[in-house]
């Protein structure tokens, strides 16, 4: 069975994808936000106050930064709590199948997907700063950054994890079991994927166009998965991704607002960085994983039909 597949395990029912959904976004937007509720009022000096924050950002109530972004992690973790929960006991099926169509989750991939990108993610950056240095300040300080890289390396793959196994995973799962082909899954979870990072503040500054960059990240992990009929390489891609994005650099105005190494002092505007991903290194990476495990029938996988296995018919 390939990845999309895996779908017909267990229990198919349409109400159990959407109760299974409910449980997921009651975990993330409600009960996993309660810790950084708690702490947010605890730092606010009143009621108003709270409000007002929370309409804004909680951050600017003093809340150091690496607790901010562990808190906000834990909101991740809990829809990634449910989702897991929602898959194995309301669909009755196997936690490895969410992941991969292997008998066994290969690491190796997750390892192998973390470390490309990450080398190429550190040297895109480095140039950036060797490039334009009086856009850069030092910002190093040893505890602050000790703790920064913990919460980094120990929690931010939750939120990434949580992100591709719900996108990559359950719906892209999902949705090709329904409308029966390949194509259409890839580009409605790339797209979701892409609008829901609306949010973030960098898409305020720079505009909508900036939705280029995560719509074209999506469909870089998507075309990933489905050519590796797994999402290991996915999600080691966007583990390092982040961590690399939380203490390497930050600014005032992105979504991650850490004690990274550098702040970038810059002006917002969409420059050739934003594009420079998404049509030069994706498509390099995507090469690079062709040639080393061997990804063939590129049109069959990315846009072919998806039929029920044989054995899910018969049960």
């Amino acid at each position: 069975m390939n990845f999309i597949q895996q779908a017909y395990k267990g229990n198919r029912d349409w109400y159990l994808w959407l109760l299974t959904l409910f449980l997921v976004f009651v975990g993330w937007q409600f009960i996993g936000v309660i810790p950084l509720a708690l702490v947010a009022f605890k730092h606010s000096s009143g009621f108003a106050e709270f409000i007002k924050a929370g309409e804004d950002n909680f951050m600017s109530l003093g809340i150091n930064s690496s607790l901010f972004l562990l808190l906000i992690i834990i909101s991740f973790a809990c829809g990634l709590l449910m989702l897991l929960i929602g898959v194995k006991y309301i669909h009755k099926r196997s936690l490895t199948s969410l992941i991969t169509s292997r008998d066994k989750i290969d690491w190796n991939r997750f390892v192998s997907g973390f470390i490309s990108w990450g080398v190429v993610a550190v040297i895109s950056i480095v140039a950036g700063i060797f490039l334009v240095p009086e856009n850069y300040v030092w910002n190093f300080r040893l505890v602050p950054f000790a703790t920064l890289i913990v919460v980094s390396f120990l929690f931010l793959p939750l939120q990434t994890s949580f992100e591709e196994v719900l996108f990559r995973g359950y719906l892209m799962q999902g949705i090709g079991a329904l409308v029966k082909n390949r194509w259409f899954p890839l580009i409605v979870t790339s797209a979701v994927f892409g609008l829901l990072h609306g949010a973030n503040p960098e898409v305020e500054k720079l505009g909508y166009i900036s939705m280029v960059f995560y719509i074209g990240t999506g469909l870089f992990y998507g075309i990933t998965t489905l050519m590796d009929e797994g999402t290991e390489l996915a999600l080691g891609l966007h583990a390092v991704n982040n961590i690399i994005a939380a203490f390497f650099v930050t600014t005032d105005w992105t979504v991650f607002q850490t004690d990274a190494l550098y702040i970038d002092t810059s002006e917002p505007s969409v420059g050739w960085e934003m594009f420079f991903p998404v049509l030069v290194l994706y498509p390099l990476m995507l090469a690079y994983f062709s040639k080393k495990y061997g990804w063939k029938n590129w049109i069959e996988k990315l846009t072919g039909r998806v039929q029920e296995p044989i054995k899910s018919i018969v049960k």
